[in-house]
């Protein structure tokens, strides 16, 4: 087993008849991941280079072909309306790859999630997710990534791939990778990711990437500091980064004298959690207090 997605996902893509969604469906594809249904109003009846159908709505691709997770390559103007669409027809799993989704259409977003537990929103402006060798969608390098037993959860995308290249090229397999996104207003965050991680059996370590912006970080390391007994290391970027300037995400802003890294990283280590000083540290700072069995 792993967290969230596997071989029993059935992915529909909203969004991928377009051509980075097309590009990044097909990879997903290659990779053995499960799609049923591709979802672009105007399209129904058509197929998905002939390998499934297309709907109008995701209602007909979770009642015909049996959809429970989505991502959505959608435009940056109708991306929450996609994710809304979703959250009605049930779907269990939202993969929102989208960049630049207006802060007001996310907080409805948010609204919305609220009042529908049973739906899991991962992103907006996120790689997505992988278990390798069993599932993988959004846009991460599945080739970088090998079976194992250490769950990475990370805002920043190619942090997530540093880390899982490290894991691996050490020998190291990950159990599942979630890349939650940097903006302001998410679904899924640091907390949420750590405690599946923390009920997977098949999870015996963590790593966990931040970055400056918000209190993520610390709210997940009170987390750990009272319920999480597994190993977990982290890394948090923007040690350098100007007080009131963004850097990269739109989350990654300090201000009113919170959100640095230093508060950051001392949160984390007041946790008993190992912090990497630098990028290319993150996975020899796991094997310091991890010994793989």
């Amino acid at each position: 087993m792993a967290v969230l997605v596997g071989k029993q996902t059935r992915v529909v893509g909203q969004g991928i008849t377009g051509t980075f969604g097309s590009l990044h469906a097909r990879k997903n594809i290659e990779y053995g991941t499960n799609y049923v249904a591709a979802v672009t109003p105007g399209k129904g009846g058509q197929k998905f280079e002939d390998k499934f159908p297309i709907f109008n709505t995701v209602k007909d691709a979770v009642e015909k072909e049996g959809a429970n997770t989505s991502v959505i390559f959608v435009p940056p103007p109708f991306a929450a309306d996609s994710i809304l669409e979703a959250i009605d027809a049930g779907i269990e799993l939202i993969l929102c790859i989208t960049e630049g989704i207006p802060v007001r259409d996310m907080a409805v977003v948010k609204d919305a999630l609220r009042k529908s537990p049973k739906t899991r929103l991962i992103g907006p402006n996120c790689p997505g997710i992988i278990t390798p060798g069993q599932c993988n969608i959004g846009i991460m390098p599945g080739y970088i990534a090998m079976p194992g037993r250490v769950g990475v959860v990370s805002r920043s995308g190619t942090l997530t791939y540093e880390a899982v290249y490290q894991l691996t090229v050490r020998g190291h397999g990950q159990s599942t990778c979630i890349g939650i996104g940097g903006d302001p207003i998410n679904g899924t965050s640091h907390t949420d990711a750590v405690r599946l991680f923390n009920e997977d059996p098949d999870t015996d370590a963590i790593i966990m990437i931040g970055e400056i912006g918000g209190t993520a970080e610390e709210e997940a390391a009170a987390y750990i500091k009272q319920y999480v007994k597994k190993p977990v290391a982290s890394f948090i970027a923007g040690t350098t980064a100007p007080p009131g300037r963004r850097m990269g995400h739109a989350g990654a802003i300090v201000s009113g004298g919170s959100g640095d890294a230093q508060s950051k990283i001392a949160a984390l280590k007041d946790a008993g959690i190992a912090v990497a000083p630098t990028p290319s540290e993150i996975a020899d700072t796991l094997l310091k207090i991890w010994q793989p069995k």
